[in-house]
C-alpha cells in the first residue's frame, strides 16, 4: 500500500482526539488532519459510554491541570451544546455528607471551589431537601447550580461531522500495526501514513501506544469496570438531577451516585471493580489472556503494596457485585431505596486509571508526555468529557511550545 502524507496525525476518535483536531483546525485551518480510529465509530468506548455529566470543578485542587480546565471546558461545552441545538440539562447537583467522617471534607471542596472560582452553596439538610427530596444529608451538604447533563453521544456525533465537514480525514478500523518514530511513518490496516506531528489520544490504550514510540515507560494502564443498576421508572420522580456522596479525596473515583440523565432515566452507580481487560464489558467480553495476567499482576502488586488504601478500595468495589451490599452503598444517599427499586441495565463502563509503575500509585491527574514531533495523552481520566475543549487547547499550547 502507498502511504499517505499529512500535516497532524491524531489517533483516537474519542472525545479527546475529537477536540484536539477541532482545536488544530481552528489554529491551522487548512492543515491536513487524520484522525485513527480503531473502531468503525467515533467514541465507541468511554466518551459514548459517558453518563454526560458535566462537573462543576470543585473536586480538584487549584494546582491541578484538571482545576485549570475543568469548569472552562464545561462552559465552553454548554456554549458548544446551544449552538447545536444538543440537549444539555443544566439540572445542578447536591454532594451530601453521609456521615460525621465527611464534614471535613465538605470544608475541603468548598475550598477548592473558592480557589477555582466555581460557584457552590453550602446547604444544611433542609437546604439540601428542598433542592432533592428524598436526599438523605448528613447535617450538610454542597449545591453545585453550574453542573449539568449532556447527550454525550451526540456531542461526539457532532463533532465528527463538523470536522469532516472543515476537511478532517477520519480512517475506521485503523489499530496502529507499525510504527517508525525516526521516520514518522506508522501502518494501519488502510496503509501507511507520515506525519508531521502525532497526537496519541487513545484512551484505554494510550499507554499501549506510546510505549510504541518509546513514551509512557514509566505508566501503566489499569481497567476498573463500573457497573449500574436504574431506578425503576415508578420511582424516577425520586431524583431531580444529580446527588452524589462526599468523596474520598484520595481516590480517583467519586462513589455510587444517582443521576438523571438526559433521556429522564436515573442510573444509580458506578462501582470501580478492577477488571482484567481495557475493554472487559461482560464476564469474558474483551479479555485477553496475555493482558489479562499482566493486568493481574499489576493489580496484586497494588493490592500487596496497599498504596493510596488500595486494598480497601478492592474489598470495598468487589463487595458491589452483590446487589444488598450495592443496594446498601447507594442507601447512604437516599434511606428510602430498597432492593426491589433498582434494576439491572446493560450500562457498564470501563476506566483506564494510570498507575506510575515506579511508585506503585495511581496518578490522579492529567498526564502528558512529548517530545519535538509527538505529544502522548497517557491519564485522560475524570472530568475528561466535561474539560476536553480547554483541555484539548491546553494539549496543543503544549505541542505549539515545541516549535
Amino acid at each position: 500500500m502507498t502511504s499517505k502524507t499529512c500535516d497532524y496525525l491524531i489517533v483516537g476518535a474519542g472525545i479527546v482526539g475529537l477536540t484536539v483536531a477541532r482545536e488544530l483546525k481552528k489554529r491551522y485551518p487548512i492543515a491536513r488532519i487524520v484522525i485513527l480510529e480503531k473502531e468503525a465509530e467515533v467514541g465507541k468506548h468511554a466518551s459514548g459510554r459517558n453518563s454526560g455529566v458535566m462537573h462543576s470543578g470543585v473536586y480538584y485542587g487549584s494546582t491541578t491541570l484538571k482545576a485549570k480546565v475543568c469548569a472552562a471546558g464545561a462552559a465552553r461545552m454548554r456554549e458548544f451544546a446551544a449552538e447545536h441545538g444538543i440537549a444539555c440539562n443544566h439540572s445542578g447537583k447536591v454532594i451530601i455528607a453521609t456521615s460525621e467522617y465527611d464534614l471535613p471534607t465538605l470544608d475541603r471542596l468548598l475550598g477548592n471551589a473558592r480557589d477555582n472560582g466555581v460557584r457552590v452553596e453550602l446547604l444544611d439538610e433542609a437546604g439540601i431537601r428542598e433542592i432533592e427530596p428524598y436526599a438523605s444529608p448528613y447535617r450538610a451538604g454542597l449545591y453545585c447550580p453550574e453542573t449539568a447533563v449532556i447527550d454525550s453521544k451526540a456531542v461526539v456525533s457532532k463533532l465528527r461531522e463538523l470536522l469532516e465537514d472543515s476537511g478532517v480525514k477520519f480512517e475506521f478500523n485503523a489499530a496502529l500495526l507499525d510504527v517508525q518514530p525516526s521516520q514518522k511513518w506508522i501502518k494501519t490496516p488502510q496503509g501507511g501514513y507520515s506525519y508531521g506531528f502525532l497526537y496519541n489520544c487513545a484512551g484505554a490504550s494510550a499507554d499501549l501506544i506510546a510505549k510504541k514510540f518509546g513514551m509512557g515507560q514509566d505508566y501503566s494502564l489499569v481497567p476498573f469496570k463500573g457497573i449500574y443498576y436504574k431506578l425503576r421508572p415508578e420511582r424516577k420522580h425520586w431524583v431531580r438531577s444529580n446527588i452524589y456522596p462526599v468523596p474520598d479525596i484520595n481516590l480517583p473515583f467519586l462513589g455510587v451516585h444517582l443521576t438523571r440523565v438526559i433521556n429522564g432515566d436515573v442510573y444509580i452507580g458506578p462501582t470501580a471493580i478492577p477488571a482484567f481487560g481495557r475493554e472487559n464489558y461482560g464476564i469474558l467480553e474483551g479479555l485477553e489472556l496475555g493482558e489479562s495476567l499482566k493486568i493481574g499482576a499489576e493489580l496484586l502488586s497494588m493490592y500487596l503494596e496497599n498504596k493510596q488504601n488500595f486494598r480497601l478500595l478492592v474489598h470495598t468495589e468487589i463487595q458491589k457485585y452483590l446487589k444488598p451490599l450495592f443496594v446498601a452503598s447507594a442507601r447512604k444517599l437516599m434511606n428510602e431505596l430498597s432492593a426491589d427499586d433498582l434494576v439491572s441495565c446493560d450500562k457498564i463502563g470501563i476506566r483506564p486509571q494510570l498507575v506510575n509503575i515506579k511508585s506503585r500509585s495511581l496518578e490522579m491527574d492529567y498526564i502528558v508526555e512529548k517530545t519535538p514531533d509527538m505529544l502522548h495523552v497517557l491519564n485522560a481520566i475524570s472530568p475528561a468529557f466535561t474539560s476536553s475543549m480547554a483541555f484539548s487547547e491546553w494539549i496543543v499550547d503544549q505541542a505549539d511550545k515545541n516549535g
